[in-house]
């Protein structure tokens, strides 16, 4: 038996970011195992630390007799494989965090909370949301699906390569395989068939999705088919809850795991597959450190667990699908809908320009108009999207320009239609918020600049969108769905519940109501503004707009219905308008490759993000340019380029300033080195100065 241990400290800190050796007591030999929760005497602190086994050895690092010793293990803590933690030493490395925020993030749980004799369970909450009655096993008996020949190519296909993996020994050979299926073909389906062939073999699945709002729709279905053997992780269960589905998993109780991004990390010890939806989705991205990729970080694990990864979207993100035309995946093409007779929506675009030429300043060109009121006299639903939740976008004075901003960020406040009573000048006034911070604010009568009484809301949010809906169209039933509406546990649930079961109209939300929800009643699908995405300043602005249009258009006509879209814009020219109209997914990877190629963007190249953050802005104006100073030579040197430094697209959140420096280089080893040239600069040289590093790789 090891008489060593190494462990992690709970601390984030760079200074104990490392190993250290501790004696294993004789009376916990059998007991002590990587990835355990232990606690040990560290430092002169006279409380035990907190600390992770990484590592059991028969060889210290120093003589024995100057070590100390484990005081013993956590109790109830989660004691995941050593597979979770040499997938952390691979994000520490990957994404220049420390080995303990890594740690952290694999290990979001880690030890029990007070039972709750309340607390239900969240899989046993959406099915009686859904009105199933609970007798799931029956359910799975009678919820055989029937795959068309092209699904049942591609399930075939992907089968026979899971159980090559069950066979193999060694290293994973298996390529990840991407399904690109167009909106409706069936992909879920394909997903079902591939789970049930893993659990029929006694190994474990886990199903990432993107959104929270899509959890309702995707544990309904994989519930219907695999009963109580699936459980559900997302952010807004509590941290008992959380638990409870952690433990189901360690202990075998279950055999898919449905969740966004940090389900990728559910403590399976035969973990067999790996999916991973609506794949070109940012929210895969993490945006606190350790800022991962889900899908690099799916990837290593199912190296490590020797399980099979598999991609799918409608609309994939250019660089899977560069992968796959060059090998590095299987590639699987959907171009039919599942569902017999139906077809890709008819898609109609409007210029807002020739609108408002003729005088229609509406939120609704009269094409929509007319649309909405057709499907209402039908009985057939609508969903309308808008990607901007609240009332407006900013508020302004239209004599002087100025715009009414929050104090502590760099952004306009948005005004909401909820309203504020002033005892003082006694009358009631619009709310203004701040979506970074939650600062708010009543809207101001004159303009605090110039006094001119003329200042008004600009632009058009989801709350705007709403009432002109309510005065248009009085006899529909609405529903509203975006941050604002779905604070609330179950929230997300009950509200796609309701507009399932056919008890509203009308469906008005943000991004979160395009991505994959299936209503066979939908005939109608409006985009309000199509070009809102297209004006941020980010290099893949095109590419998330087509996506997010085709991803909406798609909800459209999925059954028996014809559905019609409408997608209403100032630039009905763009590239990415054009074909997300046409659904033309290759007409668009083409173009949009050809601008990344020309501008030297990913894929073509690795860029490097450095983010700089401090709550003094003088200081941090000093210590990003020294560093860009040293770092450039070098990146030179190496064959790179460096831009910046800048401002962040949004300078200040909550007082804090944020600066960024861009790094492009060809090798993905060199830009590794780069970032770690800028991490150790920064603590050698301005190590008690409250700087905050992290870093993005794309």
């Amino acid at each position: 038996m090891s008489k060593f241990a190494k462990v992690i400290i709970d601390i984030s800190a760079d200074s104990v970011d490392r190993a250290f050796s501790y004696i294993i007591p004789e009376e916990l030999k059998d007991d002590i195992k990587p990835g355990m929760c232990v606690e040990v005497p560290f430092g002169n602190s006279k409380k035990p630390r907190k600390a992770y086994v990484t590592e059991l050895t028969d060889v210290a690092d120093f003589e024995e007799n100057k070590l100390k010793s484990i005081i013993g293990a956590v109790k109830n803590s989660i004691d995941p494989e050593s597979v979770m933690i040499e997938l952390a030493q691979f994000m520490a490395q990957e994404y220049g965090s420390t080995m303990n925020q890594a740690l952290k993030t694999v290990l979001p749980v880690k030890k029990t909370v007070r039972k709750n004799k309340r607390r239900t369970d969240p899989v046993e909450e959406i099915n009686k949301i859904s009105d199933k009655k609970g007798n799931l096993a029956a359910e799975r008996e009678g919820s055989d699906i029937e795959l068309n020949e092209a699904q049942r190519a591609i399930a075939d296909s992907i089968s026979k390569e899971i159980d090559e993996l069950c066979s193999e020994k060694g290293v994973n050979k298996i390529k990840p395989s991407l399904i690109y299926g167009i909106t409706g073909s069936g992909k879920t389906q394909v997903y079902i068939e591939l789970i049930d062939h893993v659990v029929s073999k006694g190994e474990k699945a886990i199903v990432l999705i993107p959104e929270i709002s899509l959890t309702y729709q995707t544990v309904s279905v994989l519930a219907s088919h695999f009963g109580d053997r699936v459980a559900v992780l997302h952010s807004k269960l509590s941290q008992g809850e959380r638990f409870e589905q952690y433990e189901k998993a360690r202990k075998g109780l279950i055999d898919v795991m449905v969740g966004p991004r940090s389900a990728i990390f559910t403590p399976f010890d035969e973990l067999g597959i790996i999916i991973i939806d609506e794949e070109h989705e940012r929210s895969y991205c993490s945006d606190t450190t350790p800022r991962y990729d889900v899908r690099t970080v799916a990837a290593k694990r199912a190296e490590l667990c020797k399980a099979k990864l598999v991609l799918g979207s409608a609309t994939p993100s250019v660089e899977s699908y560069q992968r796959a035309l060059q090998g590095e995946y299987e590639l699987h093409v959907l171009k039919e809908r599942a569902v017999k007779g139906s077809k890709l929506p008819k898609v109609h675009t409007v210029d807002l320009r020739d609108e408002l030429a003729k005088g229609n300043r509406s939120i609704f060109s009269d094409k929509l108009r007319t649309l909405i009121s057709d499907r209402l006299s039908k009985n057939e639903q609508i969903m309308l999207f808008i990607n901007r939740r609240g009332y407006a976008g900013f508020v302004s004075c239209r004599s002087c320009g100025y715009v009414v901003k929050c104090p502590h960020c760099d952004v306009s406040l948005t005004a909401h239609n909820n309203w504020y009573f002033d005892k003082k000048t006694n009358r009631k006034s619009a709310l203004l918020s701040c979506h970074y911070c939650g600062y708010q604010k009543a809207m101001p009568l004159k303009c605090p600049i110039c006094q001119s009484p003329y200042i008004a809301p600009f632009g058009t949010g989801t709350q705007k969108l709403e009432q002109a809906v309510r005065k248009g169209f009085p006899q529909a039933k609405v529903l509203r769905m975006d941050a604002d509406t779905t604070s609330a546990k179950f929230s997300h649930e009950q509200i796609l519940s309701q507009f399932a079961k056919g008890e509203d109209d009308i469906l008005i939300g943000t991004q979160m109501i395009v991505k994959g929800h299936d209503f066979p009643k939908v005939t109608l699908v409006g985009i309000i503004a199509a070009d809102l995405s297209l004006n941020s300043p980010d290099y893949d602005a095109a590419e998330r707009s087509f996506q997010l249009i085709t991803q909406a258009a798609g909800r459209a006509g999925r059954a028996d219905l014809e559905g019609d879209v409408v997608i209403q814009s100032y630039a009905i020219d763009h590239y990415a308008i054009e074909t997300a109209a046409k659904q033309d997914y290759e007409s668009f990877y083409r173009r949009e490759m050809s601008y990344r190629k020309l501008m030297n963007y990913p894929p073509f190249t690795y860029m490097l993000s450095i983010r700089l953050q401090s709550d003094n802005e003088e200081r941090l104006e000093a210590i990003v340019s020294d560093l860009s100073k040293r770092l450039n030579k070098k990146v030179e040197e190496m064959g790179g380029s460096l831009i910046g430094p800048c401002n962040a697209s949004v300078y200040k959140v909550k007082d804090v300033y944020r600066k960024l420096i861009y790094i492009r280089h060809t090798s993905h080893d060199d830009i590794l080195l780069i970032r770690n040239m800028a991490k150790e600069f920064i603590n050698d040289n301005y190590k008690n100065e409250r700087i905050y590093l992290s870093y993005d790789l794309k």
